[in-house]
């Protein structure tokens, strides 16, 4: 359940417009507690729930997710399967509890690809969202960076073929526009968890001035603590953006 946090009263940090997350470690922390790999994909709902909630109450405008990468196909069925009917569910069961905290949903990636139920669950949830004003929640799933960098370029190469477009117009809003996350802020902070230290194909073109943290903590255990030590160290950074 979702609920709408007051914002901290004495706010003395330097808050993010967008936060990004890399939501890694699930199976690790499920290995280490001896469970399957599908109990760690749950506890990280809850981890996810308190990320959120503390998102809200920092005042952040968008929080992305990656929730599943293009390269997770690649995994054994007898996880990927269970975990996407799980997707589905937790899109059903926090539905109403999203909108009535004002959040709302963009799903970024492919639904084509994805089982029926989870594809139905997650545009339902990103249709009842849709008039939100609070927080905006992309849910990266079925994503690629390549592949969506790819597609905004062949997107431009359309118009231009059909006459809609003059190549000396296509500049980096130009490209920005068309990709997935086409009309937000670029990320300004990306958490990865689980102690690994690279972007993994996510938000390529979105991150080039992107502040990175990385926690050795895995996501089943990041909670509003864990985050709040994040907006703690991006309060610190001095951004020049190359100036």
């Amino acid at each position: 359940m979702i609920a709408r946090s007051p914002r901290p009263a004495a706010q003395q940090l330097t808050i993010p417009r967008h936060v990004a997350i890399i939501m890694d470690g699930n199976r690790r922390w499920a290995h280490a507690q001896g469970l399957g790999a599908l109990d760690g994909h749950r506890r990280g709902v809850r981890a996810l729930q308190q990320t959120i909630a503390a998102a809200i109450a920092h005042g952040i405008d968008v929080l992305t997710i990656f929730a599943f990468s293009e390269e997770n196909w690649g995994r054994a069925q007898s996880e990927v399967g269970p975990l996407l009917a799980l997707v589905a569910r937790m899109a059903r069961r926090e539905q109403a509890s999203l909108a009535r905290a004002g959040i709302r949903v963009r799903i970024i990636g492919r639904l084509d690809r994805l089982p029926q139920a989870t594809s139905a669950a997650l545009v339902s949830l990103e249709t009842a969202t849709a008039a939100s004003e609070g927080l905006v929640l992309n849910v990266a799933i079925d994503y690629s960076a390549r592949r969506e960098m790819a597609d905004a370029v062949r997107s431009l190469a359309l118009d231009v073929a059909s006459g809609i477009l003059e190549p000396s117009a296509i500049d980096e809003p130009a490209i920005a526009a068309r990709l997935t996350t086409g009309g937000l802020p670029d990320p300004d902070l990306i958490i990865r968890t689980g102690g690994e230290l690279r972007l993994s194909n996510f938000l390529l073109y979105q991150s080039a001035y992107a502040e990175l943290w990385a926690t050795p903590t895995p996501w089943p255990d990041f909670n509003r603590s864990t985050f709040e030590e994040a907006l703690v160290a991006y309060s610190h950074r001095q951004r020049r953006f190359g100036k």
